[in-house]
């Protein structure tokens, strides 16, 4: 999880990679008019189709078009939905767009939105990873995923950099990233844990050193200003929250989970590796706190060397595919799961077993996502009173920097010695190349993947001549 969003009169300032910024001068003279379903169907559709640049820029367009463009929300309101989307585990991009969709047209709406947030991004993302398992070891396409290794590696100790400069501002800050990133590279500590004690440390600090931890501006009034009022819609009433609401809510979200482990158990038996991932996934959904970089060393960990589903360069390769899909980077575990179920397929064919492999793990991962809206979404404008929530995800945001960069170094170790004792330069050395133009140059995600792809593709030409 990144960090929230401040806001003034004049713009919004986001840590989330970048700062999104909002133009003074924007004056509409006349506020929209709330869409039909059908049109923020269509919207939803549109988004995940052209939703690159993980949740930074997502954010971004969000605000964007829905902010500044079309005016459904005002700014206080998209502000206050993002700063509690950044408290839930998830993608809080998904989890955002399914929130505005609720807003709109409550529950139709927030399906429509968090569903078709992700649906363009499963559908390639499934047809790159079948594309991966049948034609992945031919000569050219082998070369573009080696390739793809190194810039991997230089994505995420871009974002180890990038989220640390907006995010370590008090020595606090600076001794849980490290802390962290000890627990987990040196001492092998449960992702889990790490999470729950910077939880804690915020939770409980806060109290006696808030300067420590205070990251959420709350002196901003919960409801939209009056110039927010001006230019958005009005939006529909929120229901006034309710114990047997949130109980019905949770209790539909387990029995959709349920059936789809109870399918799995039917398609392959209780020792078939899809009844492994359904339970597996499931309980990673709860601790995404920090977003997919954040999760990935305990999934790599257990998917990898615990369940031996997939080798550490299939993990690489389906994080750079990942990567070069719109939605959530989050679906990296969809890709887990298909490659997984194809080479256990347990009495299936290898197809239909990583077909339903992918389509477990993603129901698995976002349906939390729709209960926790569902159920906290009455509360969100609410949340600037409770500032001790947002010194726990102060803290949590320090830690999820040492877990990334745990992250990088493992990816690094991996792809630079990928047999114990033979080192591999061409990864080491584009790694440093692919850094240098995204963090000198500020060359783009998907420029740089092209390219490594293309000088991966050359050197395995090359080297078979």
């Amino acid at each position: 999880m990144e960090p929230v969003l401040h806001a003034d009169s004049n713009r919004v300032y986001g840590l989330t990679g970048h700062a999104l910024r909002m133009n003074p001068d924007f004056a509409p003279q006349q506020p929209s008019r709330l869409p039909t379903f059908r049109e923020a169907m269509v919207f939803w559709f549109w988004l995940g189709c052209v939703s690159f640049g993980g949740p930074a820029g997502q954010i971004a367009m969000m605000h964007r078009e829905l902010v500044e463009r079309r005016r459904w929300f005002g700014e206080a309101h998209f502000l206050h939905a993002l700063n509690f989307c950044m408290l839930l585990p998830g993608p809080e991009a998904q989890q955002l767009a399914t929130y505005l969709g609720w807003r709109m047209h409550g529950v139709r709406g927030a399906i429509a939105a968090g569903g078709l947030f992700v649906l363009p991004a499963a559908l390639l993302l499934l047809a790159l990873s079948w594309l991966y398992v049948t034609r992945g070891q031919t000569g050219w396409l082998a070369g573009a995923f080696h390739g793809v290794q190194p810039a991997v590696i230089a994505i995420v100790a871009a974002a180890v950099i990038k989220i640390g400069s907006r995010t370590l501002h008090t020595p606090t800050q600076w001794v849980i990233a490290a802390v962290s990133f000890a627990a987990i590279s040196v001492g092998s500590i449960s992702f889990v844990w790490v999470l729950l004690g910077a939880l804690a440390v915020g939770w409980v600090g806060s109290r006696r050193f808030p300067a420590q931890f205070r990251t959420v501006d709350a002196s901003r009034p919960a409801r939209g200003s009056e110039a927010d009022a001006a230019v958005s819609v009005r939006l529909p009433e929120v229901p006034p929250p309710k114990w047997s609401d949130a109980a019905r809510i949770a209790a539909c979200g387990f029995v959709l989970w349920l059936v789809a482990i109870a399918c799995a158990h039917r398609l392959q038996g209780p020792g078939g590796v899809l009844g492994d991932q359904g339970w597996f996934f499931t309980k990673a959904a709860f601790v995404t706190f920090g977003g997919a970089y954040a999760v990935l060393p305990y999934v790599a960990q257990q998917a990898v060397e615990h369940h031996g589903w997939l080798t550490h360069d299939q993990m690489l390769a389906g994080l750079g595919l990942a990567e070069t899909t719109p939605g959530p980077l989050i679906m990296v575990l969809q890709f887990v799961g298909f490659v997984g179920a194809w080479q256990q397929p347990g009495g299936l064919t290898p197809l239909a077993a990583a077909t339903a492999g992918a389509a477990l793990t993603t129901w698995v991962t976002f349906l939390p996502s729709f209960v926790f809206i569902l159920i906290g979404g009455p509360h969100v404008e609410k949340l600037g009173e409770q500032p001790r929530l947002s010194a726990s995800l102060s803290a949590i945001t320090a830690a999820v920097v040492g877990v990334i960069l745990s992250l990088a170094v493992w990816f690094a170790r991996h792809a630079m010695w990928p047999v114990p004792g033979r080192f591999d330069p061409f990864v080491a050395v584009l790694a440093v190349v692919a850094f240098v133009a995204m963090t000198r140059f500020r060359a783009g995600l998907l420029p740089v993947l092209a390219a490594c792809a293309a000088l991966g593709v050359v050197w395995e030409l090359v080297g078979t001549r």
